[in-house]
């Protein structure tokens, strides 16, 4: 009893938990915060205050929430010890058939899960290529993303396909109550993953698939068809993006969608998700995404020539890279 009453008047027990400042400073993801802010602040400098505005954050929000879905899919995948290089091909190939099919008379809520549907089919082909005929993952998806592509010149004869469906197009250019309408989809999306990554069962799985496969396999887990699982749920959002970038574009083209996978890996990575598999979050990926739009925003702002923004965007990967391996014999 005196000891129950010492523990009171002495202030907080062992077994009370830190304070939110105390999680947030020990955190892993601090490094990352951290970086966000410095690139807000330097950006907001250099623009002249223009940067950190209302408008801004809505156009950043915007473009994230399509690489986002993207993100969310790479992100399950390299926890797994994999990676997906197709679906900036996915999606361009995605976009161009919604449009032919809304073109055709299909309506959009028809012709949208049909080509969601094709990006399940096309995560199910590069799981065949890597679990059945045991390619490795970055060769397998390397032929995916040169194979769709093309045949989203083919499909559509090498020119854009324009539509005129009004509500496709809100799809991608709408808002509800102010907020743009792909933003919330991918709120939406990422809430339902993160629970699923971090509360159930599926999402232990993929950790221990990502962290030792043997000890994965001895536990009932089979790794190939988590594996395949995410590979279609990869291609899915790809597809699905794909069609949001077509709404918000009016049309659908072959050209689009260029590097969405590396900025998608990119920011997987600075988000402190290992590329040998077995750790990471959802949300450090997420402050990644924030890191890699946000910095290309503020080249754009910057009038940066677009080949330069393209090599910066490649050093930004190897920078990511770079931290993936000091994380990696840190934990050694």
């Amino acid at each position: 009893m005196s000891i129950a009453v010492k523990k009171k008047a002495g202030g907080v027990s062992p077994s009370a938990k830190p304070s939110l400042f105390k999680r947030i400073i020990k955190s892993d993801k601090i490094g990352l915060i951290v970086a966000l802010i410095l690139i807000i602040i330097i950006f907001s400098v250099l623009t002249g205050n223009k940067y950190f505005t209302p408008s801004n954050i809505i156009n950043i929000l915007i473009s994230s929430s399509i690489v986002g879905l993207v993100v969310i899919g790479e992100c399950y995948l390299v926890i797994t010890g994999h990676v997906d290089l197709s679906p900036g091909s996915v999606a361009a190939f995605s976009g161009v058939l919604v449009c032919l099919l809304l073109n055709k008379g299909v309506p959009m809520f028809l012709a949208i899960p049909i080509v969601v549907a094709g990006g399940l089919l096309i995560g199910l082909l590069n799981a065949l290529l890597v679990n059945k005929l045991k390619l490795e993952a970055f060769i397998a998806t390397l032929a995916s993303m040169s194979i769709f592509r093309g045949l989203a010149y083919i499909i559509c004869g090498g020119k854009s396909v324009f539509v005129t469906d009004k509500t496709f197009l809100k799809l991608g250019a709408g808002r509800i109550l102010g907020v743009p309408i792909p933003v919330i989809i991918f709120i939406i999306t990422f809430v339902i993953f993160m629970v699923l990554l971090s509360r159930t069962r599926f999402g232990r799985s993929v950790y221990m698939v990502g962290g030792n496969a043997v000890a994965a396999r001895l536990a009932g887990i089979n790794a190939q068809k988590v594996r395949t699982k995410l590979y279609m749920l990869t291609s899915a959002f790809a597809a699905l993006g794909g069609c949001i970038q077509a709404g918000r574009m009016s049309s659908g083209q072959p050209t689009s969608s260029e590097g969405l996978e590396f900025d998608a890996v990119t920011a997987v990575v600075l988000g402190g998700v290992a590329m040998s598999g077995g750790v990471g979050t959802l949300g450090g990926a997420l402050i990644g995404l924030f890191i890699m739009q946000g910095f290309n925003n503020g080249l754009m702002m910057l009038n940066v020539p677009s080949f330069w923004q393209t090599v910066s965007r490649g050093l930004l990967l190897i920078a990511a890279l770079s931290f993936d391996f000091i994380r990696n014999r840190k934990r050694r």
